[in-house]
């Protein structure tokens, strides 16, 4: 049997997003990583970015940085290969340290991630002796393990007031950190990261959907600019974004995120229509099933940390999912 009639059942869910033809090219590669996941006892976590292709076709846990956090922790499987970019991979390996966590592809990265270091955190301390640094889970290892406690856009508010303190430094998005500054009494140091997708929406774009679609509803990732986030109409986490769609079916939706949220949304609502100004996230993309089959092939790539910086670290993600 051909491999497109093998996972006809699973183009059923994309059929929406996908085209036969591109399926047809899809389908070797789906139907090779399912065996190699029974193979090898493994599971695939995809991130809501990841392309329809991975996200309904291969990935066994789908969600948000903090849902494939904490689901990382109650899989079995002896292999878990992250769909997403390498901060991710580290969290699963932090939360997972006797499993096999392999990366398909080691240049997925993440400017948000790159835009602080362990040594800038230590610098903050010093500065500001005695607050609370809150770090956002887009960071390295390394910058976790200098840090109080973890967060995700998600939880960051919940994460912020749990402290029970009138200060907080929390890095490293300062996009996200100002606009948990509005919602919060909890006085916000920043930090200037910034994500290469998010940053580049602006309010004028938002304007400008609303003019050409008259009735959509806008939905923002709190990444996002401030003045974004006060033009939307929502704005929450991409599971926040998804539970928002299920919840309330709007005929017409704009998501101010990255270009597969939407596509992975939309094979689940054909009748929605989805408004498409995104932006493409570049270090998402160079996950594909190509590599995830390599990665699984070849046992490559593996993620490890060193145990000095991977104890320290786990305790900050670890009290992160500790706040209910």
């Amino acid at each position: 049997m051909n491999a497109f009639l093998q996972t006809a059942q699973l183009y059923d869910k994309v059929r929406s997003v996908i085209l036969p033809a591109e399926w047809s090219e899809f389908a070797p590669d789906v139907d090779a990583i399912l065996a190699l996941k029974r193979e090898k006892n493994a599971v695939i976590l995809a991130h809501n970015y990841q392309t329809p292709e991975i996200f309904h076709g291969v990935a066994d846990i789908v969600g948000d940085s903090l849902a494939l956090a904490r689901e990382a922790m109650k899989t079995d499987a002896e292999v878990i290969v992250l769909a997403g970019v390498h901060f991710m991979a580290e969290t699963a390996k932090l939360l997972n340290p006797s499993r096999t966590v392999l990366i398909p592809d080691l240049r997925a990265g993440c400017s948000l991630a790159e835009s602080i270091i362990a040594q800038d955190v230590r610098l903050l301390r010093q500065r500001w002796p005695g607050v609370p640094i809150v770090t956002y889970v887009n960071t390295s290892a390394a910058v976790k393990a200098e840090s109080d406690i973890c967060c995700t856009s998600g939880n960051a508010k919940k994460i912020v007031e749990s402290l029970g303190v009138p200060k907080v430094i929390m890095l490293p998005d300062e996009y996200l950190a100002q606009n948990i500054a509005r919602e919060t009494d909890v006085e916000v140091i920043t930090w200037a990261g910034h994500c290469e997708v998010h940053e580049r929406f602006s309010a004028a774009d938002v304007r400008q959907v609303r003019a050409g679609h008259p009735g959509v509803v806008v939905l923002a990732h709190p990444e996002c600019p401030p003045e974004v986030v006060a033009e939307a109409d929502f704005a929450g986490s991409t599971a926040a974004m998804a539970d928002y769609v299920e919840r309330e079916r709007p005929g017409r939706v704009v998501l101010m995120t990255e270009c597969s949220m939407s596509d992975n949304i939309a094979a689940l609502h054909p009748e929605i229509e989805f408004v498409r100004p995104c932006n493409l996230c570049p270090h998402m993309k160079r996950i594909t099933l190509p590599k995830i089959r390599r990665a699984l092939e070849t046992m490559s790539h593996e993620v490890t940390i060193d145990p000095a910086v991977a104890e320290p670290a786990r305790r900050a993600v670890e009290r992160m999912l500790a706040v209910h």
